[in-house]
């Protein structure tokens, strides 16, 4: 009988399939291409499911699954007919929502797959070993363009900066009007009244203070310089990441030397080392202390059903594959409690929240 799952579900689906019926992974570049001198023999994939762990090894015709009660060869190109198809059903379908395939469901019971989404503790999809069954398994995500994907960070209301609200002191019915202005996710118009009426909204703190201390681990002024650029993404409506740092270097926020900035690459360097934190674990409500996580990298899905592999190991390519394909987000004002003058302690603040997410093309 056929059932439903999303895209996302789908892709992690199809990319663990491509990997057993492939036998190897091409790393990609930056660009989002495959680096045609570095294709990666895969050996094993391991996967958790609610019932234990499973293990798939890739030998020269079949795949030999090894778990807790079972044993048994199954042939790779089975898996590339389901690959196939589940392919075919992703990019068909307009809705996120895709029905499995005909005899998809017959094969994942075949091959042991009850949970569509791996069942892990360290947020991995799952882990590979490459070259070897002896080598060590690293953990990785899937990222996939065929569906939504997971932000890169989405802290919600920990993810929040804070700008005090100056210049002119607005008396309770103008700061009422203000936050009465527009729709309510019509953040910029709020912005832009408070401008019009004399305010300046001048930088104040990281509204969480795990996420501060977590950024100050990166440097201690990164919350005055993403507060920045999220500032700039609404007033500027510039959202891809390598944009606004380029935007951020001209207007020079930390007030940094123009060496440190153009020969040194201060800017891009702090915010590529930020994306690798995101990428490999930190989160915004979690304490961070550099220690990396399980998570080695993201294998990539493109538009066209490649799958590409990014990791740590690579890290300058993986940095700057972060940095040209992310993009800031603008999360739910209600959700997130951000978009309009509040007040604390006998001051006006207004919150912006910070949410990346990866480039769907």
């Amino acid at each position: 009988m056929a059932f439903e799952a999303t895209k996302r579900e789908w892709g992690e689906l199809y990319a663990f399939f491509r990997l057993l019926a492939d036998g190897y992974v091409y790393a990609g570049t930056p660009d989002v291409k495959r680096n045609e001198q570095q294709r990666i023999p895969v050996a094993i994939v391991q996967r958790e499911e609610h019932d234990g762990t499973r293990q798939y090894i890739v030998e020269k015709d079949n795949i030999h699954i090894k778990g807790e009660k079972m044993d048994k060869l199954v042939p790779r190109e089975d898996f590339e007919t389901v690959a196939e198809l589940i392919l075919q059903a992703i990019r068909s379908s307009k809705q996120d929502d895709v029905t499995s395939p005909d005899g998809v469901e017959e094969f994942l019971d075949e091959v042991a797959i009850y949970d569509l989404e791996a069942k892990t503790d360290d947020r991995t999809d799952f882990s590979v070993a490459f070259y070897d069954v002896a080598a060590p398994l690293t953990g990785f995500c899937v990222r996939s363009r065929l569906g939504m994907m997971f932000p890169l960070l989405d802290g919600g209301r920990t993810a929040n900066f804070k700008f005090e609200q100056t210049g002119v002191k607005f008396a309770v019915p103008t700061i009422n009007k203000i936050n009465a202005e527009g729709e309510e996710d019509d953040v910029i118009s709020r912005m832009l009244m408070i401008e019009r009426l004399g305010g300046v909204l001048k930088y104040s703190d990281v509204a969480d203070k795990i996420f501060r201390s977590n950024l100050a681990m990166i440097d201690l002024h990164m919350g005055r310089l993403l507060a920045e650029m999220t500032r700039l993404m609404w007033l500027d409506g510039i959202t891809k990441v390598s944009e606004l740092t380029e935007e951020v270097k001209r207007l020079n926020p930390l007030k940094i030397k123009d060496e440190l900035i153009n020969k040194h690459g201060f800017y891009e360097y702090k915010i590529k080392e930020f994306l690798l934190a995101l990428a490999t674990g930190m989160r915004p409500a979690k304490l961070y202390n550099g220690t990396e996580s399980a998570i080695c990298g993201f294998l990539f899905v493109t538009g066209e059903g490649e799958v590409l592999c990014y990791q740590r190991a690579y890290r300058q390519t993986f940095a700057d594959f972060l940095f040209y394909n992310s993009r800031l987000e603008k999360g739910s004002t209600e959700k997130d409690k951000y978009g309009y003058l509040e007040r604390e302690n006998g001051v006006y603040y207004f919150k912006l929240n910070l949410k990346i997410g990866l480039l769907k093309r």
